[in-house]
């Protein structure tokens, strides 16, 4: 076997070389969906299972069945040094990995809904964000009809009021959190205080990502996309001192608040608001402690205030699918969740 080639552009050299011979009718092809090789994460490691030549092949509904037939006489047993077939978790065998169907099928399949029927809001904040990931990253080798192309252009990223409605929820689980750091140390309680060390970290690194417009993978590649951010040059050292350090209440965490806050202002989507820290107000019987916190309920108010859909504006500020639920393998690719969640949310808009 020849050295390791990344899985994208061997898809595409497979495409070019075997695929396209065989497909003498308008079509889209592309490497798309679930993969690490997809997000371009993949390694040696990733060829152990599900990894090699394949492609997706999207064609006009009555031509699926002739193309998959000259697929299948066409294919030779390898390419590049890797077999063309191998077991499909799929279909519970050893088979080819030419996915050969109808663009209508296909994104339905793959998004759970067809966008070329127009996204309302509660449609984009029941989406998981690896779902977006896995159509909006990846490769486009050809497309005929152009359906594919528009589609991934229509994906990109949020509208502006969805946008705005998710920072303000990141900043409103900010906001909730950072006081508990003080309180558990307070009690003496050095093992939750550094899970909440933990659970700040993340939640920067989930505000750096919908700062700089990049969905979020899940888990295993999530410190990954952190570190592919501009903002991961400034905050990863202070993240990483955070975690390192015995967990306090000021330092490096307090710094990297600050600056998601001076870089929440320059994306100039709301009023400025000037990133501070100050002792917690807790909002009852003018109680103050003093653990020093961001000011991050007013980031929330003024990205909510921005916000121009008043049924969206005036939703309490949850967030969409993956801030309020974990939205793990099981629940994007295994359950009806993310369209119950789609339609809870729906109501919540009064749109129902």
């Amino acid at each position: 076997m020849s050295a390791f080639t990344p899985g994208l552009a061997l898809a595409e050299a497979f495409y070019a070389d075997v695929v396209a011979p065989l497909a003498e009718v308008p079509h889209a092809a592309c490497l798309l969906g679930e993969g690490s090789e997809v997000l371009g994460y993949d390694s040696v490691r990733s060829t152990d299972h599900e990894w090699g030549p394949r492609v997706q092949l999207l064609v006009a509904d009555g031509q699926v069945e002739g193309l998959r037939d000259r697929v299948e006489r066409g294919l030779p047993p390898e390419y590049a040094g890797y077999p063309t077939a191998w077991y499909s978790l799929a279909h519970n065998k050893v088979t080819h990995h030419i996915e050969v169907t109808t663009f209508d099928e296909w994104i339905v399949e793959r998004l759970g809904m067809d966008p070329r029927q127009g996204l309302d809001h509660a449609d984009w904040l029941g989406l998981p964000q690896q779902r977006l990931l896995q159509l909006t990253r990846g490769g486009v080798f050809r497309d005929d009809p152009g359906e594919l192309t528009r589609v991934r252009r229509l994906l990109t990223w949020y509208p502006d009021d969805v946008w705005r409605w998710l920072l303000a929820s990141q900043w409103h689980l900010i906001g909730n959190t950072e006081p508990l750091l003080g309180r558990t140390l307070e009690a003496g309680d050095r093992r939750g205080a550094r899970l909440i060390v933990a659970r700040l970290c993340r939640l920067v690194m989930e505000m750096a990502l919908l700062q700089e417009r990049r969905y979020r993978p899940y888990d295993k590649w999530f410190g990954t996309a952190f570190a592919e951010l501009d903002a991961a040059a400034v905050l990863g050292p202070l993240l990483d001192a955070a975690m390192e350090q015995p967990p306090g209440m000021d330092g490096a965490l307090s710094r990297a608040l600050v600056e998601l806050g001076h870089r929440h202002t320059a994306l100039a989507i709301s009023e400025p608001v000037t990133p501070v820290l100050g002792d917690f107000q807790v909002g009852i019987n003018d109680a103050v402690r003093p653990y020093p916190v961001l000011n991050a309920g007013d980031f929330v108010t003024g990205t909510t205030a921005a916000i121009a859909d008043p049924a969206l504006r005036g939703l309490v500020a949850v967030g969409g699918i993956d801030q309020l639920t974990h939205a793990d393998d099981a629940m994007v690719n295994f359950t009806s969740w993310p369209g119950l969640l789609t339609r809870a949310y729906r109501t919540q808009l009064g749109k129902n």
